[in-house]
């Protein structure tokens, strides 16, 4: 028999996985990969092109810029997963005790998801982390803030529409209780659209907060995030282009990446869709 030849979208989520491998690589061991320290500066090459000393050139303090890249992939990952991680256990906790209690809890619960889901995601990411001031814990704490209403509708949908199955009726007819028919039947059989919403989420929380960092809302530490070295980049556009362009190119690629996986998780996890 003949090896089956992959599709062009089988090819490109391989390479989507890679990519995200190597990313993650990047950020758990970014001592393994980076060919300087984030912090040493080369008075003899300050803003010099890509090279082969300086895969991605350098800033103008003489930073690499490859070096940055690499350890600014933590924090970034960081507060994408993180943020997702907040945001879909919260979120999705609030949408399911809504949907399937019901009642005036539901529309206590909902309502608050409605003001919430008003703004647009990165304007309230925006507004919460100005209000609150730039620092690593707020910018985890405002994106995941922006993503809870999108994880409390898809949770409650799930709820009322798993309450109402066969089995649930039959686990009340022989005496579970409610604690025992939500956390065994309600919550598992409900948490796949879930998955793969935090999948797609993380590469959204991502954008945002380089937004928020762009914006000069973000992380400001020593070594900076994609989205800070982003805005530090875009005043040397003309001079210096390398500067914000391998940061963009990574938090795309990522992005992308990471939506390419997240599509076909939930491609697989859909019982109408025919498996070859």
């Amino acid at each position: 028999m003949g090896n089956k030849k992959l599709s062009i979208t089988d090819s490109l989520v391989y390479i989507a996985g890679l990519i995200i491998l190597l990313i993650s690589i990047c950020a758990l061991f970014p001592q393994w990969i980076a060919p300087y320290a984030p912090t040493q500066m080369m008075a003899d090459a300050i803003l010099k092109p890509p090279s082969a000393a300086h895969l991605f050139g350098t800033d103008y303090y003489g930073r690499d810029v490859f070096s940055l890249v690499v350890f600014g992939s933590r924090d970034s990952l960081f507060i994408g997963v993180v943020s997702v991680l907040i945001g879909g256990i919260t979120g999705g906790t609030m949408g399911a005790l809504s949907g399937y209690i019901g009642g005036w809890i539901d529309g206590v619960l909902m309502r608050i998801v409605d003001v919430l889901m008003t703004i647009p995601g990165l304007l309230l990411a925006l507004a919460i982390a100005a209000a609150l001031g730039p620092s690593f814990f707020n910018v985890v704490l405002a994106v995941s803030v922006s993503a809870i209403p999108g994880y409390a509708r898809v949770m409650r949908s799930q709820a009322i529409a798993m309450k109402g199955r066969p089995f649930i009726t039959a686990s009340y007819s022989i005496g579970s209780n409610h604690w025992h028919i939500f956390t065994r039947h309600i919550l598992p059989n409900s948490l796949s659209p879930l998955l793969v919403m935090g999948t797609i989420g993380v590469g959204s929380s991502i954008l945002i907060g380089s937004g928020l960092s762009f914006l000069g809302l973000g992380v400001f530490r020593e070594i900076p995030d994609w989205g800070t070295l982003l805005s530090q980049g875009r005043g040397y556009l003309t001079v210096a282009w390398w500067m914000a362009s391998f940061p963009g190119l990574a938090i795309t690629l990522f992005v992308l990446s990471v939506n390419l996986i997240g599509d076909k998780f939930r491609d697989h996890l859909d019982p109408k869709k025919k498996r070859i």
